[in-house]
C-alpha cells in the first residue's frame, strides 16, 4: 500500500509540475482559470469540512464566487476591469448575504451561515488570486521575471515543507503544537527557518539577478523574506490542520492521488502568496537590477 501511495504522488507531481509551469510561464488567462478551478476546489473542501464540524455553508453561492474571483483579480490586474479595489469583496458579501435570506431564513442561522462562506471564498481563493501581484509585478517586466517571481514563493514553500519533515523525521524530539498537528516538532520547524533561509539567499542571487529576469534583493533582506516565507508556510499549514482537526478529518479530500485534497497541497502557499505579495509592496525590498 505504501509503495503504491508513494507511486500515485510520484505519478501526478510528474505530470502536475511541468503543468503548473507552463501556466504560470505563460500567465494571462490560462493562469487565471488554474487559480479559478484550484480556488474553487479549495472552498469546496474547505465547506465540506465545514459541514462536518457543524457548520452550514452556502456551497451554492460559496463554489461559484470562488471560482470567479480569481478571474475578476485577473481583470482588475491588467486593466480590463477597473472598479474601486474593495468591490470584488463587498460583491461576494453582498452575494452571500443575498442567499442567507432566502435559503436560511431568520432560523436557520444566517449569521453563521454567510460568515463560514465568504471565509471560505476568500480562503480558497481570495489567497491565491494574489500570485497575479507577483505575476504582473510593476518591476518584473517580461514573461521570465514575472514568473521568476511568483516562482519565488512556490519555490520556498516547497523548500520549507520538505525541509520541516526532512529534518523532523530525523532529528525531532520536541512537539510543537500536538493537539493542532501532532506530527510536527520544533525541530523540524527551525529546521524549516535555517533551510528556506539559505534557499532564499541563493535565490536572491542567482536566478532574481539573471539576464532574463533583472530583479535584486540585498543579501539580508533575501534572508529575512526566506524566514518569513517559511513562517507563513508553517502557520499555514497549521491552519489547515486546526480546520481538519475540528471537522475530524485527516485529509481535505480524496481528490489527488497520494496527495488528498487540494487544501492539503495549497496550504502552506495559501498564507505565502499574500505575505511574499505584501513584501514586495514595502520599499526597497524587491529591486530592478542595474540593466
Amino acid at each position: 500500500m505504501a509503495v503504491s501511495n508513494l507511486a500515485a504522488r510520484v505519478l501526478f507531481a510528474v505530470v502536475a509540475i511541468p503543468v503548473v509551469v507552463a501556466i504560470i510561464w505563460a500567465g494571462g488567462f490560462a493562469l487565471a482559470a488554474l487559480l479559478a478551478v484550484a480556488g474553487a476546489l479549495a472552498a469546496a473542501e474547505y465547506f465540506q469540512l465545514a459541514r462536518a464540524g457543524s457548520y452550514e455553508p452556502l456551497e451554492v453561492v460559496g463554489v461559484p464566487l470562488a471560482f470567479v474571483l480569481p478571474i475578476g483579480v485577473f481583470g482588475y490586474q491588467i486593466g480590463h476591469f477597473t472598479p474601486p479595489v474593495l468591490t470584488l469583496g463587498a460583491v461576494i458579501i453582498a452575494a452571500v448575504f443575498a442567499l442567507a435570506i432566502f435559503a436560511r431564513g431568520p432560523g436557520g442561522h444566517p449569521i453563521g451561515a454567510a460568515a463560514v462562506t465568504v471565509f471560505g471564498i476568500l480562503y480558497g481563493a481570495g489567497f491565491l488570486s494574489f500570485a497575479f501581484g507577483l505575476r504582473y509585478h510593476n518591476y518584473a517586466v517580461g514573461r521570465a521575471a514575472g514568473s521568476a517571481l511568483l516562482f519565488y514563493p512556490l519555490v520556498l514553500t516547497w523548500i520549507s515543507d520538505t525541509a520541516g519533515f526532512f529534518v523532523g523525521r530525523s532529528m525531532g524530539r520536541h512537539k510543537l503544537i500536538p493537539s493542532v498537528s501532532p506530527g510536527k516538532t520544533v525541530e523540524g520547524a527551525v529546521g524549516a527557518l535555517v533551510v528556506c533561509a539559505v534557499a532564499s539567499w541563493c535565490y536572491a542571487k542567482w536566478v532574481l539577478p539573471s539576464p532574463h529576469v533583472l530583479l535584486a534583493m540585498r543579501p539580508v533582506t533575501a534572508v529575512v523574506f526566506g524566514i518569513g516565507i517559511s513562517v507563513a508556510v508553517q502557520l499555514g499549514d497549521l491552519a489547515e490542520s486546526l480546520i481538519k482537526r475540528e471537522a475530524g478529518r485527516k485529509d481535505s479530500s480524496h481528490l489527488i492521488p497520494g496527495h488528498g485534497g487540494v487544501l492539503d497541497r495549497i496550504d502552506g502557499l495559501l498564507f505565502a502568496l499574500p505575505v511574499a505579495y505584501l513584501a514586495f509592496t514595502f520599499p526597497h525590498v524587491l529591486l530592478p537590477a542595474i540593466r
